[in-house]
């Protein structure tokens, strides 16, 4: 794989692993545990298996980046959205546990 080919995976798969992370809060709290949206079962039916599936695409292109041979700028660059993500990912886990004992 040349450079072109895994810096173009690099330039779609971080936005599509990293936007679905950051919005997977905001959209589970407004649509599923304090609906606020008028038909917001219909909103996280349609939304959710949208952003899991972005969420794949977006992690798998970064991987396929990651294990290019040479370990050079872009395998780090995209080793560092990957623990951006893994940060994300954590603290809405942490979130979601506050909030579920909150109520």
């Amino acid at each position: 794989m040349d450079w072109q080919q895994r810096e173009r995976l690099l330039y779609w798969g971080a936005p599509l692993a990293l936007a679905p992370a950051l919005a997977f809060l905001p959209a589970i709290v407004h649509l599923v545990m304090e609906p606020a949206i008028s038909h917001s079962t219909i909103w996280a039916v349609v939304l959710f298996p949208l952003l899991a599936l972005s969420e794949y695409l977006g992690l798998s292109r970064l991987v396929r980046c990651c294990v290019g041979r040479p370990l050079d700028l872009l395998a780090m660059v995209a080793y560092g959205v990957i623990m951006v993500l893994l940060v994300v990912a954590i603290y809405t886990g942490l979130f979601l546990a506050l909030l579920a004992g909150l109520r």
